[in-house]
This record gives structure tokens, C-alpha cells and sequence, in this order.
């Protein structure tokens, strides 16, 4: 409905009301009621009927020209309309909570008027009647609401939040005029409302990541078997063709390449899998105890193989966190294996479970791995757990090492919103820690740890 179908009807029922016939009719029980106490008081009392007329005929123009219900049916109207700018109607209401992603909505002073129940759960406290601004922190987005508001044309925006992991949002920002409203003069009114529609792009961004890491860093590492298989094959189709010794020595060289490629595509697929679901939170309950004595079973062999011993220190009972069993395993596979493999000089290596409290007094339980061989350099420690970083290339290499062990330990902490502490000093060995919140009272299912 346009505005000048909306002020022809309100002049029309403004004329209507002004009536005195309308008005009349309005108070007609009232006229009805004294024209019958002026017969009765003629007939009873003996009134002058010039007197009773005149009385009539007075009371008559009150009626007829004194404004009384129409004033008060405007003013209620008014008074809906305003309610009708505030909040939203039923209708707008039901298409919002429809929608499967976050949405907003807003009058145009910034003052939220409704959110559904997606909105709710990524936004925790947010209500009806407070500032957009107490939900919604992004300047950008902040900004672009108000140029919204301003211009009255649709707009769309993207930003990245870094706590607690890194999300990329984007919005849809569009203006809601009711019907009635002034949309001849959109850029000089504000909206009526305004729609804010939130899209969790995390996984796209991560992907796209994924794919240019992959790329790059792969690339990089799987330039040196490549170029040791493509010589291989070179020469034993050429100078070794029926050399039967050259043969079998370059076959087993070129199967050691063929391996370390396999590791290095596993572990780069792992670490994308990982990044892909870091900003979720696991929500089953597992026993980390259990977890690590079925590493340390796992890993015995190896240790043998290398003459260490692997010396556990385990609690009595069960130490139930929040966390996804499998990962959990890569954890602490991966750290006992480098404890093994870059520690074998110590002859044991300790693995300790425990409870703990961290500095910001939250409770939960240290795995604590500890080797005894000649230790990390203090500069190297920082940078430990980026991608392909290795402290000694050749000894890394020569360990089938691809160095992305420890970047996988880290992504899977960080999902699990825990915590990698590595303590070392050359010629002491090195300990490495790792900090698991305890569940917290009524968090997770009431399922059984996972076995």
C-alpha cells in the first residue's frame, strides 16, 4: 500500500467521523433516552412542550457537532500504527525463525526487535530491546548497518573474529519498509526495520586454505622423491637395464621414496581434516587414561625395536574429558613416537597422566611425556609446531618424519580447546605437556566413556 492510498483512507475516515449524521447516529440511545423522560415529564408534570423541544433540539446539536468516539478510534489507530513501527508482526516473525541461518531483526535507531532461534544459540544473551551493538561487535558491520539505515540499499559484508579460533562470517544487510510508510522518501526516513542475516563461512575459507596450503607446501616436499624416482626409473631403464644388483638396490630406494610420499600426502590430509571441523567442539565423553595405556601398547614394538622403555604413570581412576577418541590417539601417538625416535639415546622414556590446574584455575588432567635425549635448542622451541618446520632436517628425514606432527598435535588441541606446553634444554631431554580440561558439572552426555 502506497502513502497516498494510505492518506486518501485516513481522510476518508476522518470525513466519515465528521459527519452529523454520523455523529448523531453514534449517540442516538443517548437522544432516544431523553426524548422519552421529555414525553414522560410532559404527560406527568405538565412541561412546556416548547421547552422540551427546545432542550431537544439542543441536546440534539451537541450531539451532531461535539466530536467524541472518532477522536478517540484516531488515536487509538495512531497508537496501533506506532506498535506496528516498534515490533514486527506475526508474520515477519514466522518467515525469520524459518530461515536456517542467524538473523536479526532491527529498527532503524539500532535497537534489536527480534532474533530467532539460531541467533540465540551463536549469540548467547541477546534479547529483543537491547542495541544491535550488544550482540553484533564487528565495526565493519556496525558500519554497514548504518549506511543501511541512511541510503535504505541493501548491503553485503564479510569479517574474520579471532577468539577463541579463527571464523569468517558473512551478512546480509537489507532494509524493511511496513506498508504505510514514507517509500516515496526512502533515503531521507529511516527503515522501518532492518534485516541482518548471519553466514558461518569458516568451513569455505578453511577449504580454500586447505587447497592453497596443499599446493604449496606439498609441492615443495614432494619435489625431492619425485626427482629421486624420476632418476631411479631413468637409469634403470637406461645404464642398469640388465644390471640385476642395480636393480634390486635402486627398487628398495625407490620404495623408501614411494613411502615417504604415501606419509606425506596422510599427514597432509590429516591436517586438513582436522582444520576443516577446528571451530567445532567435540561433545563425547572419552577416558584419556585409557587412551594412553592403548598408545603405549601400540607403540611397545617400535620401542623395543629402538631399546627404550616406555615407563607409565597412570591414575587409579578414569579421566574423563570432553574429546574425540581417535584424535586423541594421534595425540599422544605422536608425541610418545617423537620421544621415542628423537629421545632413543636415554633409554626411557616417561609418560605420566595426572590432575592438574592450569594458571587460570580451571581443573583437568596433564599428559606429560618426557625423553632423555640430547633435547631441542631453546631457539627452536617456538616454532615447533608449524608446518614442515624440523629442528634437524636430515635426522627428521631419516626418521620417515614429515613434519607436520606436531602442526597436527596442535589443531587437534586447539579443537579440543586444550593446551601444548614443551620444556627443553640441550643435553636434558625434553618434556612435552598437554593440558585437558576435566568436564565440566552437567557438560557433555551422560553416555559412558568411549572405549
Amino acid at each position: 500500500m502506497t502513502d497516498s492510498h494510505s492518506s486518501e483512507e485516513e481522510a476518508a475516515e476522518a470525513k466519515a467521523a465528521a459527519s452529523p449524521l454520523t455523529r448523531i447516529g453514534e449517540a442516538r440511545w443517548i437522544l432516544l433516552t431523553a426524548l422519552c423522560a421529555v414525553v414522560y415529564g410532559i404527560f406527568t408534570y405538565g412541561v412546556s412542550l416548547w421547552s422540551s423541544i427546545v432542550a431537544m433540539l439542543a441536546l440534539t446539536s451537541v450531539a451532531a457537532f461535539v466530536p467524541r468516539r472518532s477522536v478517540n478510534r484516531r488515536v487509538k489507530l495512531k497508537a496501533q500504527r506506532e506498535i506496528r513501527k516498534m515490533w514486527p508482526g506475526t508474520g515477519m516473525k514466522v518467515t525469520v525463525d524459518a530461515l536456517p541461518t542467524p538473523c536479526f531483526v532491527a529498527d532503524g535507531r539500532g535497537i534489536t526487535r527480534y532474533v530467532n532461534a539460531q541467533a540465540q544459540s551463536l549469540y548467547q544473551g541477546v534479547k529483543p530491546g537491547d542495541p544491535l551493538s550488544f550482540s553484533l561487535r564487528a565495526p565493519s558491520l556496525l558500519e554497514a548497518f548504518d549506511r543501511v539505515c541512511s541510503t535504505g540499499q541493501t548491503e553485503r559484508i564479510s569479517w574474520v573474529e579471532k577468539v577463541p579460533t579463527e571464523t569468517s562470517y558473512e551478512a546480509h544487510i537489507a532494509p524493511i519498509y511496513m506498508p504505510g510508510s514514507n517509500t516515496a522518501e526512502r533515503p531521507q526516513s529511516l527503515p522501518d526495520f532492518i534485516l541482518v542475516v548471519i553466514q558461518d563461512l569458516t568451513e569455505n575459507r578453511r577449504l580454500e586454505r586447505m587447497r592453497s596450503d596443499f599446493v604449496a607446501n606439498a609441492s615443495h616436499e614432494l619435489r625431492t622423491p619425485l626427482a629421486s624416482l624420476t632418476g631411479f626409473i631413468e637409469t634403470l631403464q637406461g645404464p642398469a637395464k640388465n644390471d640385476r644388483e642395480a636393480q634390486d638396490r635402486f627398487l628398495s630406494i625407490m620404495l623408501d621414496q614411494a613411502g615417504r610420499m604415501r606419509r606425506l600426502i596422510d599427514d597432509i590430509l590429516s591436517l586438513s581434516r582436522i582444520e576443516l571441523k577446528a571451530h567445532v567442539r567435540p561433545d563425547s565423553v572419552v577416558d584419556f587414561c585409557e587412551v594412553v595405556r592403548h598408545t603405549s601398547d601400540a607403540l611397545s614394538p617400535l620401542a623395543k625395536d629402538l631399546n627404550v622403555t616406555i615407563r607409565l604413570n597412570m591414575p587409579d581412576q578414569a579421566a574423563r574429558v570432553m574429546g574425540e577418541r581417535d584424535e586423541l590417539i594421534q595425540v599422544t601417538e605422536n608425541l610418545i613416537e617423537n620421544a621415542l625416535k628423537y629421545g632413543s639415546e636415554g633409554e626411557f622414556v616417561d609418560v605420566s597422566l595426572s590432575a592438574q590446574s592450569d594458571a587460570a584455575a580451571a581443573t583437568g588432567w596433564e599428559l606429560s611425556i618426557r625423553d632423555y635425549g640430547d633435547g631441542i635448542p631453546t631457539e627452536h622451541l617456538p616454532r615447533l609446531t608449524e608446518r614442515f618446520y624440523r629442528v634437524d632436517v636430515e635426522s627428521s628425514r631419516a626418521l620417515k618424519g614429515t613434519g607436520l606432527g606436531l602442526a597436527i598435535v596442535k589443531h587437534i588441541l586447539t579443537r579440543h580447546r586444550a593446551r601444548l606446553d614443551v620444556e627443553s634444554e640441550p643435553g636434558n631431554g625434553a618434556v612435552f605437556k598437554v593440558f585437558l580440561p576435566s568436564i565440566i558439572e552437567g557438560e557433555g552426555t551422560d553416555e559412558a566413556a568411549s572405549t
